[in-house]
């Protein structure tokens, strides 16, 4: 018998049959304000356990991860105050919007970010809920640190400076 590494691409035997839509990373959601509330120092994919009405109201972008926020607890990884709109077409049997949601990590992963979070000031922020190219929900995590209000002023002035360059380009050029 050969394994999935032997047998060569296109052949038969392999998870062809039946396997999930490519959406090819059809963003339902990002978290803007966390953007410019935090200063992000790393991006973690996670996977997301979620009911069959989660994922057709995420696939409709009723999501919104404003002020939502992810928790380690006894070895797991959940998300907290993740809005997902009760699914239009569902029955009785829809889900709560605001259930806290447990997030799918490798452990060694889960270890590494413990670790960080226990640093003072450093916390796990949604930035971006999608689906991957074989249709699973993912969510983008954020390793981040709270930025002060005088680290934002600065952000917006160099913004602006930037877009005052470019349009005195723009008008140089014409």
């Amino acid at each position: 018998m050969t394994t999935a590494a032997q047998r060569p691409a296109g052949a038969p035997g392999g998870k062809t049959a039946h396997s999930a839509p490519a959406v090819e990373g059809k963003t339902a959601a990002t978290n803007r304000q966390a953007r410019h509330e935090y200063e992000i120092l790393e991006k973690v994919e996670a996977g997301l356990a979620l009911t069959g009405t989660e994922v057709k109201s995420i696939r409709e972008g009723r999501v919104n991860l404003k002020d939502s926020f992810a928790r380690i607890e006894n070895g797991e990884v959940f998300v907290y105050d993740m809005h997902i709109s009760p699914y239009s077409h569902g029955n009785r049997e829809n889900h709560d919007p605001r259930r806290v949601r447990k997030l799918l990590l490798h452990k060694a992963e889960i270890r590494r970010l413990w670790s960080k979070v226990r640093e003072k000031g450093l916390t796990l922020v949604p930035l971006r809920v999608y689906f991957n190219a074989r249709g699973l929900a993912k969510v983008e995590l954020a390793l981040a640190r709270g930025k002060k209000l005088y680290d934002r002023r600065e952000d917006i002035a160099r913004r602006d400076a930037q877009r005052d360059l470019a349009r005195a380009l723009r008008e140089a050029n014409k």
